[in-house]
């Protein structure tokens, strides 16, 4: 199932789209059930995981981004 959403992380605003699944996979961030996962600030891909990383988040708000779905979305 795709998801789409908006985080504001201090003056950062991202756009996210995900594929999650039920359960957790061996293609999944930290092997759960993200498989895909883009970030977007200002039109700029910041952060892309598509059953591996391609980009890994460069800066604290990008990161704190990436936590945040990951607590809340991956398990």
């Amino acid at each position: 199932m795709w998801k789409e959403g908006t985080l504001k992380i201090h003056d950062s605003v991202f756009h996210y789209w995900m594929k999650q699944y039920d359960e957790g996979s061996q293609f999944g961030i930290e092997g759960g059930r993200i498989s895909k996962l883009m970030l977007k600030r200002d039109g700029e891909i910041v952060c892309n995981y598509d059953r591996g990383w391609d980009v890994k988040p460069s800066d604290p708000d990008t990161q704190l981004a990436l936590e945040l779905l990951l607590h809340s979305e991956n398990h």
